[in-house]
């Protein structure tokens, strides 16, 4: 194939005397060319090239995300042969376990889970993701079709939002009476410690992103057709709500945040990270044998915190804004 700036300086046939002797230019700059043996339109020939560099960009791009992506794969695969570990111990003294996925929309609790369980025997684990409450279920007592739901021994269950959703959702949305809001506020601690002292594995994460990077996420989920079923009525408001969201968060943490059952924040931005640090947070709180000692078993402080320490944050940042918003003029 021809050089296209070889191609482009090409003069079509022709005679010359017919041309005259002063400089042709329409010769010094073509409409037509030979390529190959034809005559073709050098406009379409630049077309098809740029079209050609275009795909070649793209298809690096996917080559580096695919490789990536793979990458990634293969640094969770060691720990989640661990959890396959961890598992058959639960399996074998007959412990349960619960872990409690929370947090903003969008922040990444879907596909962690999806990492946990992978590699998983799928007859001694469940997903929990339980949709609007039926008209039976709003007679009951509030934490009964979550009850319903618990694991038996050796069974591990996650729950995919957990009755913290009326801690943060129903409450920034009204779906609850201020009453029922206080009742779930007052129980839920004195619930979570009978949990424990019974036997019962409890973690609970709660996955926070920032307002930039769940606008982004959002406007990712509304252009891809394989990710569009993920928007709901209440992600689209998660936006301009952000602020509501934040200060039902501050008194979800300060009010349930207990030595017994600890909240764990996941810093979830960067999702491959948030993954892994999740996983590890797991491992962590069950004593099997490890099955490879000589991995990385501590999260990263920047990705994992406490309650406690999130607290800290939340309380300076409405310290911070407090005095912006009462600075005298100048």
């Amino acid at each position: 194939m021809m050089d296209p700036m070889q191609i482009a300086s090409e003069e079509i046939p022709g005679d010359a005397d017919e041309v005259g002797e002063s400089p042709n230019i329409e010769a010094a700059n073509p409409e037509q060319i030979i390529f190959d043996g034809e005559q073709v339109r050098l406009q379409d020939v630049l077309d098809d090239y740029r079209d050609i560099r275009q795909q070649y960009v793209m298809l690096n791009k996917r080559a580096e995300k695919a490789l990536r992506g793979y990458r990634q794969a293969q640094q969770l695969r060691p720990y989640q042969a661990e959890l396959i570990k961890m598992q058959n111990y639960l399996i074998e003294n007959q412990r349960r376990m619960i872990i409690v996925f929370e947090g903003r929309d969008a922040a990444g609790k879907g596909g962690t889970i999806r990492r946990v369980t992978r590699y998983m025997n799928e007859r001694h684990y469940r997903i929990v993701a339980l949709g609007k409450p039926t008209a039976e279920q709003e007679t009951q007592w509030f934490f009964q079709k979550y009850v319903q739901q618990f694991p038996h021994g050796g069974e591990i269950v996650l729950f995919d939002r957990s009755w913290y959703t009326r801690a943060l959702v129903e409450r920034v949305f009204g779906w609850c009476t201020e009453k029922e809001y206080k009742d779930f506020m007052r129980g839920v601690g004195g619930f979570e410690k009978d949990l424990v002292r019974q036997g019962t594995i409890l973690i609970k994460l709660y996955f926070s992103v920032t307002k930039e990077e769940q606008a982004r996420r959002f406007k990712r989920r509304q252009s891809d057709p394989l990710r569009q079923w993920k928007l709901s009525k209440v992600d689209l408001q998660a936006q301009d709500r952000w602020d509501d969201f934040t200060e039902v968060k501050y008194d979800m943490l300060q009010r349930t945040n207990t030595a017994v059952a600890p909240w764990i924040i996941i810093r979830s931005n960067d999702k491959h990270k948030a993954r892994l640090n999740t996983i590890k947070v797991i491992l962590n709180s069950v004593p099997y044998e490890r099955l490879d000692p000589s991995l990385d078993f501590v999260p990263d402080p920047k990705i994992v915190m406490s309650g406690a320490r999130e607290l800290e944050y939340m309380e300076a940042d409405r310290l911070r804004h407090s005095q912006a918003l009462h600075s005298p003029l100048i």
